[in-house]
C-alpha cells in the first residue's frame, strides 16, 4: 500500500492544471480529475533578482506542473496566454467542466521586478480576455512597487518550497481589487540631421514601445513627428528625481558588478543624489531648471472637459503623476489629506481604480525625505483624468524623465516646434490584493480610509482647475523583442 496523500500535497493540488488544459495536443489521461480551487499559471523572470530568479523558477516548477510555470526568458505571456486560452474555448464548446471551472477560477502569479510585472499587466489589459484573471505580483526586484502597493512585500522571497507554499496560499486567500492604467502619448519633431532611429541619444523605456512606435497609419501620428506610445501602471516623473535615477542606471550599466548588493545600491544612489544637486538644490540647480521653467502643465479634471493650465511654483524642481500609494520603494507621496484638505481642494482620497491621477511636487530630495515622517507628503498639486506637458524651445537642451522606474535624458525643441508628453486614463485590470494592503478602492468598503483627522500642516500650494487615445499596444506589439535582454528589466 502506497504512502497517504499528505496535507501539502492535497493542497497543492488546489493549484494544479493538467496538460490537457494547456496544451491542445495534449489528451487527458482519465476523467476523474478534481476542480482545483485556486489554479495558477506561474511567470518567472528568471534573470530578476540575480540568481534569485531561476531558483524560484525550479522551485514551482517541483510543486506544480512544470508546464504551468513559465520562464518569461524562454517563452512570451502574451503568446502563452493566446494559446492557453484559445485551447480553453475550444474545450468549453465541448462542454468539458473543469476548462469551464479553471477559467473562471484561474489566477496569474508574475515574479519579476516592476518591469516585469508591467509587461505581463499590459499583455492582459491588450489581450481583452472574456474572462480575464486576477495578477499577484511576487517581488523579485529593486523597486517593487507594484508588489508592495498590494500587499506583498518588497523584499526578495525566499526560493525553498516552504515559502513558495506559502505565497501560494497567500495567492489563494487573496482578494480581487482593479487597478487603472495610464496611457502615456510623447510626440516630438524628427530631427533635421542625425541618426533618428533610435533617436540618438535617446534611450526610451520599454513601456513606451521605443522599438514600435506608431504606423504613419495610425490616428495618433504628425506628419514630419516621431510619436511613441506606451502605458504604465505605477507613475511617471520628471526632473531632478528622475535625473538622479538616470545617473545611476547609467552607472551600473558600465559597472554592473558593483550593483549586487541591496544596501551598496542604495549608498550608490544617495552619493549620486547628492553628486547631481539634488539635495542642495537652491544651490546647484538652475532656477532654469525648475518645472515651471521647462514646461506648460495642463490638466483635465473630467472626461471630454475643457483642459486647465496647472500653476506651479517655481520652486518645484520634479513632478511624480502618480497612480498607487508607492513611490521609491515604498514612500506614498500624495499622502492622506484631512477632511478641510478634501473639502476646500477638491480632492478626493488617492484610490487606484477611480480614474484620477495624483500630481506631486518637490522641491528637492530634503522635501523628499519628509516621506519617511508620518503624515508627510509631497506638495500636492491635482488630480486630474488627463495631463499634458509642453515643451517649448529654449527652456533647456533636455530632461530626466521616468516611468515605472525607468529613467531616460529626453532631449527638448531646438527650433519653434514642441515635445509634448500627455498622460490620459486607459483602462483597468484585475489585481490580487491581500487583505490590509496599502492600496485602496473606491468600491471596497474596507479601503474606506479612517485617517482623515490626520493633521496636514504643510501648506500645499493651490492647484487650479477630445480626443480618446487608442490603446496603448495590441498584445503583439507589447511583445519585448528577441534582441532585449530581459536582465536589465527591473
Amino acid at each position: 500500500m502506497g504512502d497517504p496523500i499528505s496535507e501539502t500535497d492535497r493542497l497543492l493540488k488546489e493549484f494544479w492544471i493538467p496538460d490537457y488544459l494547456l496544451n491542445q495536443d495534449s489528451q487527458p489521461e482519465d476523467c476523474s480529475y478534481d476542480i482545483p480551487d485556486c489554479p495558477v499559471i506561474v511567470f518567472v523572470n528568471s534573470k530578476s533578482g540575480g540568481q534569485l530568479g531561476g531558483s524560484l523558477l525550479e522551485t514551482y516548477r517541483s510543486l506544480l506542473n512544470e508546464n504551468q510555470v513559465v520562464d518569461l526568458l524562454e517563452q512570451a505571456p502574451d503568446e502563452f496566454l493566446s494559446t492557453l486560452y484559445l485551447n480553453l474555448e475550444k474545450l468549453k464548446q465541448k462542454e468539458d467542466d473543469l476548462a469551464i471551472k479553471i477559467q473562471e477560477k484561474l489566477r496569474l502569479v508574475v515574479a519579476g521586478g516592476d518591469g516585469t510585472a508591467g509587461w505581463l499587466l499590459g499583455v492582459v489589459c491588450d489581450l481583452k480576455l472574456s474572462h480575464a484573471p486576477p495578477i499577484a505580483t511576487m517581488p523579485l526586484g529593486t523597486g517593487n512597487n507594484l508588489p508592495f502597493a498590494f500587499g506583498w512585500g518588497k523584499k526578495n522571497p525566499g526560493t525553498d518550497k516552504e515559502s513558495v507554499k506559502a505565497f501560494l496560499y497567500q495567492v489563494m486567500k487573496a482578494k480581487e481589487m482593479k487597478i487603472d492604467n495610464w496611457h502615456i502619448l510623447m510626440r516630438m519633431k524628427i530631427p533635421a540631421e542625425g541618426n533618428c532611429d533610435p533617436i540618438a541619444p535617446l534611450e526610451l523605456p520599454h513601456s513606451l514601445h521605443a522599438f514600435h512606435r506608431v504606423s504613419s497609419t495610425d490616428s495618433s501620428n504628425m506628419e514630419g513627428h516621431l510619436t511613441f506610445r506606451g502605458g504604465f501602471w505605477n507613475y511617471f516623473s520628471m526632473g531632478m528625481d528622475a535625473q538622479v535615477s538616470y545617473a545611476f542606471h547609467s552607472e551600473r550599466k558600465l559597472n554592473p558588478e558593483k550593483f549586487k548588493n541591496q544596501l551598496v545600491n542604495q549608498s550608490t544612489y544617495a552619493k549620486l543624489g547628492c553628486t547631481q544637486g539634488w539635495f542642495m538644490a537652491s544651490l546647484f540647480h538652475p532656477a532654469d531648471k525648475n518645472i515651471a521653467q521647462l514646461a506648460k502643465v495642463k490638466i483635465m479634471k473630467k472626461p471630454g472637459g475643457q483642459w486647465e493650465e496647472l500653476t506651479i511654483p517655481s520652486s518645484i524642481r520634479s513632478i511624480v503623476c502618480l497612480n498607487l500609494p508607492s513611490f521609491s520603494g515604498g514612500l506614498n507621496p500624495w499622502g492622506t489629506p484631512n477632511k478641510n484638505k478634501l473639502r476646500d481642494r477638491d480632492l478626493t482620497p488617492p484610490y487606484v481604480d477611480d480614474g484620477l491621477i495624483e500630481v506631486v511636487g518637490f522641491r528637492d530630495a530634503w522635501h523628499g525625505l519628509v516621506l519617511l515622517a508620518p503624515n508627510g507628503h509631497g506638495t500636492r498639486l491635482a488630480q486630474a483624468k488627463r495631463i499634458r506637458f509642453e515643451f517649448h524651445k529654449g527652456a533647456a537642451e533636455h530632461t530626466f524623465m521616468r516611468i515605472d522606474g525607468e529613467p531616460w535624458k529626453q532631449p527638448l525643441p531646438v527650433d519653434d516646434d514642441a515635445v509634448v508628453v500627455e498622460i490620459s486614463h486607459h483602462g483597468q485590470v484585475n489585481m490580487l490584493a491581500t487583505h490590509g494592503c496599502r492600496a485602496r478602492s473606491m468600491h471596497d468598503p474596507s479601503s474606506i480610509h479612517h485617517s482623515v483627522t490626520e493633521d496636514d500642516n504643510e501648506d500645499d500650494s493651490p492647484a487650479t482647475t477630445g480626443e480618446e487615445w487608442s490603446k496603448f499596444g495590441a498584445a503583439s506589439t507589447f511583445r519585448i523583442p528577441d534582441e532585449v535582454d530581459l536582465s536589465h528589466m527591473s
